[in-house]
């Protein structure tokens, strides 16, 4: 399956809305979770659509889109980790040091594209979107598990390693915080 993996601008706002269907990804998240924490539990899915749908339009893009053909289906949240205040909400995330890391946080996957390289597909294109934004590092809060479930919006650890990234701390037996550094870090242009 060839994929091509492009920034969640404005335009290609139909297609994320496509993929995540009218249930809104995870139990309505909309990928709101790391930014306001279980708040987007109280308050209905259309709200949290809505404030993606916000931070899209506004910028720079706060994640990816894996794309087969025209379809979207797979999607990376990707963002300084300083744009999701709820990854310290909780041990098995906090933060290892004051390093300005961008984060992939979460992914979600169209059902019967699961397990077909869309994940790894997108690791590769947000450490590539990562560099280039100047980030000094890209860092992952996996499961560390060989089993694949469907609580594994994070990703899986060993998906991870694949792609370079080295566990640099473990606050959860089975959460590792896994990092990638970069050589040198570029004037940050965050456009993705």
């Amino acid at each position: 399956m060839k994929l091509n993996i492009h920034p969640a601008t404005p335009e290609r706002w139909n297609a994320l809305e496509d993929l995540f269907g009218r249930q809104g990804a995870c139990n309505g998240c909309w990928c709101m979770y790391w930014r306001i924490g279980s708040l987007y539990h109280r308050r209905p899915r259309e709200e949290n659509k809505a404030a993606l749908r916000d931070i899209v339009e506004q910028g720079p893009p706060p994640g990816l889109l894996a794309f087969d053909g025209e379809r979207a289906v797979g999607w990376c949240q990707l963002t300084p980790r300083a744009d999701l205040p709820w990854l310290d909400g909780g041990k098995a995330r906090i933060a290892v040091d004051a390093v300005p890391v961008w984060s992939i946080s979460c992914f979600y996957v169209r059902r019967g594209y699961r397990n077909k390289g869309v994940t790894r597909a997108l690791i590769k294109a947000a450490v590539d979107a990562a560099r280039r934004a100047g980030a000094p590092a890209i860092e992952a809060y996996p499961w560390d598990t060989t089993e694949h479930n469907i609580g594994a919006f994070t990703g899986i650890a060993s998906t991870f390693v694949r792609a370079g990234f080295k566990e640099v701390a473990r606050h959860q037996r089975n959460r590792p915080i896994m990092r990638r550094r970069f050589r040198s870090s570029r004037q940050r242009d965050t456009s993705v």
